[in-house]
């Protein structure tokens, strides 16, 4: 509720009714349309609280970090799935190299009584 997370972020409930209209903060509803506060609600708070107090941000200016922030989360949610697809394609390849290898081992077993013959024949015709 509105009352606890405002003394949780140790702020005036007023204050939280007005980051919610500026889109700053987005509580989830009940059923009665209560604001339900989340720890990580609370959190965002007081990151808000830090950015207006200690770097002296306006609202504005929050809304700006905070979207870059939000930003900067997806893009490394979206660089771990790369490097995941990554180290997939890296072991799949692994595999095909180890197949192709195993194949050349497979010829290579029969090579040698060709080269006895190849060599031989080269000798003889010397």
């Amino acid at each position: 509720m509105i009352s606890v997370a405002a003394e949780l972020a140790e702020m005036h409930p007023q204050t939280l009714r007005m980051y919610e209209r500026k889109g700053l903060i987005r509580p989830n509803r009940s059923s009665k349309q209560t604001r339900l506060y989340s720890m990580e609600d609370v959190d965002r708070l007081r990151r808000i609280q830090r950015l207006t107090s200690e770097a002296g941000l306006n609202l504005a200016g929050v809304e700006q970090v905070l979207e870059l922030e939000g930003r900067l989360e997806q893009l490394r949610a979206r660089v771990s799935e790369l490097e995941s697809e990554i180290d997939e394609l890296v072991r799949q390849a692994a595999a095909q190299m180890e197949e192709v290898h195993r194949s050349y081992r497979k010829e290579l077993v029969a090579l040698p009584s060709r080269e006895v013959v190849v060599r031989t024949t080269f000798r003889t015709r010397r």
